[in-house]
Parts: C-alpha cells; sequence; structure tokens
C-alpha cells in the first residue's frame, strides 16, 4: 500500500510545485523585505514575522528563472530546514492536496530550467497535470544554511 503525502502547492514561473506540508511552518502574505548586504544574490533580505527575524529567498532567482513582479497573490512559504526558518517568495500559493507516494517519479535531469538536484520528483496528478516536489535540502545547501543562519543574529 503506497503512502499518501499532504503537499502545500505553489507557482513559481507558471509551472507548479509542491513541497511536503510537514516542511512548511506558515504562508504568508509579502511584507516588507529588509536587505542585508554581501548575501548571494538570491536572498532578498530578512523579515520580522511576529519577533522572530527569518531570511527569505526569491525561488525563481535560486534556479535562474524569470522574477515575476510581485502582485497580490505573491507568497512568502515559511518552511523549516533542519533548525532554521526561512521564507521562499512565490508567485502564489493555492492549495494543499494529497499524493501518493508510488505517483512521485524521479526527476529528469531538467525541469522547467531547474535542475534535477534542487528536485525531490514529480508528480503525476491527472493526464493533464504535473506537479514538480522540491527537494529543500538541495534548495539550501549546508554552506549557505551557516551564512543565513548569521542573519539571524
Amino acid at each position: 500500500m503506497s503512502e499518501e503525502m499532504k503537499i502545500v502547492v505553489f507557482k513559481l514561473a507558471h509551472e507548479e510545485y509542491g513541497i511536503e506540508v510537514d516542511k512548511v511552518k506558515t504562508i504568508e502574505r509579502m511584507m516588507p523585505i529588509t536587505r542585508v548586504p554581501k548575501t548571494y544574490n538570491f536572498i532578498k533580505g530578512v523579515i520580522n514575522l511576529r519577533g522572530v527575524v527569518v531570511p527569505v529567498m526569491e525561488l525563481s532567482g535560486r534556479f535562474g528563472l524569470p522574477q515575476e513582479t510581485y502582485t497580490d497573490q505573491t507568497r512568502i512559504i515559511i518552511v523549516q530546514v533542519g533548525e532554521m526558518e526561512i521564507g521562499f517568495i512565490v508567485d502564489s500559493a493555492n492549495d494543499v492536496i494529497d499524493i501518493l507516494e508510488d505517483k512521485i517519479e524521479p526527476a529528469p535531469e531538467v525541469v522547467g530550467g531547474i535542475q534535477a538536484r534542487y528536485l525531490r520528483g514529480v508528480a503525476k496528478i491527472s493526464e493533464e497535470r504535473l506537479l514538480i516536489l522540491l527537494n529543500l535540502s538541495e534548495v539550501l545547501r549546508k554552506d549557505e544554511i551557516v551564512n543565513l543562519e548569521q542573519l539571524e543574529v
């Protein structure tokens, strides 16, 4: 019997992506971001989220995708990576769905311009709908997490 997973679905550059619900802390509307000098160019800065300083990453910038203009639909998905919280800016976060583990296929080398190492796999939701699942441990590598942890001070 295949395990069922709950996935938060979000859009980025007109494609649908997913992150497991248990890794998502909260989904926030866009808010003021304080720039931090000398960080990676895909790090937009930090936000003050209920008294906690959280680094924020432009996910499209991380993947080398064209950056969309922020709209009323733009969201910051706050995820837990190890001991750290980080926000991902996405075009919209619109759904939570259940998928069976056996519907997830290994990621091809490149999907939508994104390298396979950032991807956990691709889930076939229906004949017309594929969902690209992120591999959070690769989206944020250990050396980058060390740099981001210094922003939280």
